[in-house]
């Protein structure tokens, strides 16, 4: 009785965090107490020892961290010189879009699409791009770089993994979900975009200028705080549902803006020179880059997170209040939440009798495509990381047979919770969808969610096929 009101306790806060604009972790918190206390017997002391410490300081610490940068301008640095190396070339924007957001979010900010899309978007109205096409290269590139191994993801699967006594390569986690994202970009390009190769037109700095300073087609920061369709913030910048409460959209991001006197160049006008780096800049690329050694190194990432974002601070007390506005709260109690009552099924017996009864199926390749396609299904509507952090649990006991290869699994399962988070239910999606100047914005929805269905299918399809079949049989 105990296992099944637990799993009906975690479905409920999954569906009314889909459905109603609560935070999941807050849910999964107050589920904890209830279900751990009152029905399992588990002492609130023992309940509160469930709580994440490790990861809630990953998620603090790389949140604030990349809020200094976008507060300072060293994004809007980064992306001013990326900009201008397009040079007229429609398909070159294209894959510029794809190229940022991967690099931005391989660097840890998992705000990447927020401050892109904005730009990203009305390029391609203006320039006669299909928006489908722009919206969801500009995901993909996020979702390629998800798992780099600073990102909130990777770190918060390795100390998932870690706890069920299992042991993923990072370098694996990382490569083989940006090859498979990769794959999906390469194939919508070709479908949606093959039109792009055979035109150049003049794309000034100016106009990137007036897409940021919110000119052209009045965007702006505005749609970073836009909501959409069905779900929570919770999720919010994870990948979940709803809009993300995406803080400060317009401030250091796109501060940066061109400042010298266009020169003509081929066929694209640009300027002379952008904006120079200041001190504060090149501290903000030193402590981005030592965040990457770090984690290289084993140096525990939201430790080595929090301490770099306080000496930025320490040196540039300007920045504190705008900093600590962007990071990531919702975040942060998503995973706690969702965690501290993961913690109390296995401690109440619920995760090992779930396993127990799914390795009596005699098909485990069979329940593992199951797996990645109910996980994709249920991620375009919600929080990818938060059914990441619920399924992974799950299935350790049935990894701990040893029919499936566990780190294939893990990572075919991580590559389908994410690849799904192009639908319009998602944050990406919401922002990419607020971001688009169509003329029929319904119809853009529609298309968006046309795409997300095909994903949906794909993802499981090339997880189980390219990744855990060839390792398993």
């Amino acid at each position: 009785m105990i296992y099944f009101i637990s799993v009906l306790v975690l479905v409920a806060v999954f569906a009314i965090a889909t459905v109603r604009p609560i935070n999941m972790g807050l849910l999964g918190l107050a589920a904890a107490f209830i279900v751990g206390g009152w029905i399992s017997g588990i002492s609130i002391e023992e309940i509160t020892s469930f709580f994440p410490g490790d990861m809630f300081l990953v998620v603090f610490g790389i949140t604030l961290l990349f809020g200094i940068a976008r507060v300072n301008g060293t994004i809007g640095l980064i992306m001013d010189w990326a900009l201008r190396l397009v040079r007229g070339r429609p398909w070159a924007i294209v894959w510029l879009m794809f190229t940022l957001a991967a690099v931005l979010m391989a660097l840890g900010s998992v705000l990447a699409v927020g401050m892109l899309a904005p730009i990203a978007m009305p390029l391609a109205k203006k320039y006669r791009i299909d928006p489908l096409l722009m919206g969801m290269m500009t995901s993909h590139g996020a979702l390629a770089a998800a798992f780099s191994p600073i990102t909130v993801y990777s770190v918060g699967i390795n100390q998932l993994v870690a706890s069920q006594g299992m042991d993923i390569d990072p370098v694996l986690l990382f490569v083989v979900p940006f090859g498979l994202n990769l794959l999906l970009a390469v194939v919508l390009f070709l479908t949606r975009g093959r039109d792009l190769w055979r035109r150049s037109e003049a794309i000034t700095a100016d106009d990137v200028r007036d897409i940021r300073s919110g000119g052209t087609g009045g965007t702006g920061s505005a749609p970073l705080g836009a909501s959409g369709g069905s779900g929570s913030t919770d999720s919010a910048p994870l990948g979940g549902s709803g809009g993300a409460p995406v803080d400060g959209g317009g401030s250091g991001a796109v501060a940066g803006s061109l400042r010298r006197g266009p020169v003509a160049m081929g066929n694209i006008t640009v300027a002379e020179r952008g904006p120079r780096p200041t001190l504060d800049n090149w501290l903000t690329y030193a402590a981005m880059a030592g965040l990457l050694v770090t984690a290289l190194i084993g140096i525990d990432v939201g430790v080595a997170s929090t301490c770099l974002a306080a000496f930025l601070l320490l040196i540039s007390p300007k920045s504190i209040e705008p900093a600590m506005k962007t990071v990531s709260w919702s975040a942060v109690l998503l995973v706690c939440g969702i965690v501290t009552y993961m913690g109390v099924l296995n401690a109440n017996g619920t995760i090992d009798f779930l396993g127990a009864k799914a390795s009596e199926i005699p098909w485990p390749l069979l329940v593992a495509f199951v797996m990645f396609l109910a996980v994709g299904i249920i991620s375009a509507v919600g929080s990818s990381f938060g059914i990441i952090l619920i399924s992974l649990p799950l299935a350790a006991p049935l990894l701990a047979t040893g029919d499936l290869h566990a780190a294939a699994f893990v990572i075919a399962l991580s590559f389908c919770a994410t690849a799904v988070d192009v639908s319009p239910f998602s944050t990406n999606g919401v922002i990419v969808l607020a971001s688009a100047q169509v003329d029929d914005t319904r119809r853009f929805q529609r298309s968006m969610l046309v795409y997300t269905g095909y994903v949906i299918i794909a993802a499981p399809v090339l997880a189980w096929l390219l990744v855990l079949l060839p390792v398993t049989i």
